[in-house]
């Protein structure tokens, strides 16, 4: 079954329906009313990053700490897409809510675009035993415990898959370990609500793998390039 989900989800991309009613009479009137407005500002990601972003992942995308994940070449759609589940409360994190809830739409996807553009980090693994044990799962799964391969969403070089899958390759292995942890455990994409249907799936997933396992893929992705 989860097999065909991911197939699914690889096949199809979000659809969104827009729904148009007739509009009232005096509609023309409003909308040049509307147009008459001074047009609000392009957000500034720049300005954002440099005041509150860079602190913790760098200007230029790198992590400042092991525990804080590159968004360098991360698929800009994902980045928007984290920081709205954060500011909805879908994701949790203190730090990152609080930050999130300053944010408007228009924030959050010019942030978006703004790490996607930067050039990817590059890393080396350290561990050559669990860097081999990693390399089996990352490239073809668990059978026995019907554990996908993670090159199937994530792509064989760790680049994601654009709008839905995040960018693993060169992510510290610490990092990578601490989100299969919070996977693993429901701590993240086991939101009530159920709107965060990619993290549900990698909370089916990680709970499947051992302590042992979770630490092997992350390693081998922190080499992966």
């Amino acid at each position: 079954m989860l097999r065909t989900l991911l197939l699914a989800a690889l096949l199809s991309g979000p659809a969104i329906a827009l729904a148009q009613s007739t509009p009232p009479a005096d509609a023309p009137k409003a909308n040049a009313a509307e147009a008459a407005k001074p047009a609000a500002p392009a957000a500034d990601a720049t300005k954002i990053v440099t005041g509150v972003c860079a602190a913790c992942h760098g200007a230029d995308g790198r992590g400042t700490a092991p525990t804080n994940p590159n968004l360098a070449a991360m698929p800009a759609d994902y980045i928007t897409l984290q920081l709205a589940h954060f500011k909805a409360g879908v994701r949790q994190n203190p730090i990152m809510q609080g930050f999130a809830a300053t944010l408007s739409d228009a924030d959050m996807v010019a942030l978006g675009a703004y790490y996607a553009k930067q050039k990817p980090v590059l890393a080396k693994a350290k561990d050559p035993a669990l860097v081999k044990a990693g390399q089996k799962i990352y490239r073809g799964g668990i059978a026995s415990a019907d554990v996908p391969a993670c090159a199937a969403c994530h792509s064989a070089d760790g680049a994601g898959i654009a709008k839905n899958y995040p960018r693993l390759a060169a992510q510290s292995s610490e990092y990578t370990y601490a989100q299969l942890k919070a996977f693993h455990d429901g701590a993240r994409g086991n939101d009530q609500a159920g709107k965060d249907v990619n993290g549900r799936i990698m909370h089916t997933i990680a709970a499947r793998l051992s302590d042992a396992e979770m630490k092997s893929v992350a390693e081998y992705v922190q080499g992966l390039r």
